[in-house]
């Protein structure tokens, strides 16, 4: 029953006005990049748009756009190659993810 909680938590969460609507193949990408940035990883635009299978890079990318016009995601230029941008994280970003933990812990209560 935990796990319904969540959800139902979560699509709270969704509708809340402090955070842009996001579809479901951003909401993957963010999930995605959150695994990676945990981790310690730098993710390049160049792997983001091959790591969704299933999904066409052409669509990743204009996904990278509307997240980074969201404000979810900054890019940033590689110090030694200016060709390279990695995706990082924002305060929303940072934000949105807090909010889901927070869903976490109140459906476990």
């Amino acid at each position: 029953m935990s796990y319904l909680k969540f959800l139902n938590l979560l699509e709270a969460v969704k509708g809340l006005p402090t955070f842009p609507a996001i579809d479901a193949v951003e909401e993957r990408l963010l999930n995605t990049f959150a695994v990676l940035w945990q981790a310690g990883a730098p993710v390049s635009v160049l792997q983001a748009m091959e790591m969704l299978d299933k999904t066409s890079p052409a669509t990743v990318h204009r996904r990278l756009k509307t997240l980074r016009k969201k404000g979810f995601i900054a890019l940033e230029m590689d110090k030694t190659d200016n060709r390279v941008k990695f995706i990082v994280s924002t305060p929303l970003t940072n934000q949105y993810f807090a909010k889901l933990e927070d869903c976490l812990a109140k459906a476990q209560e």
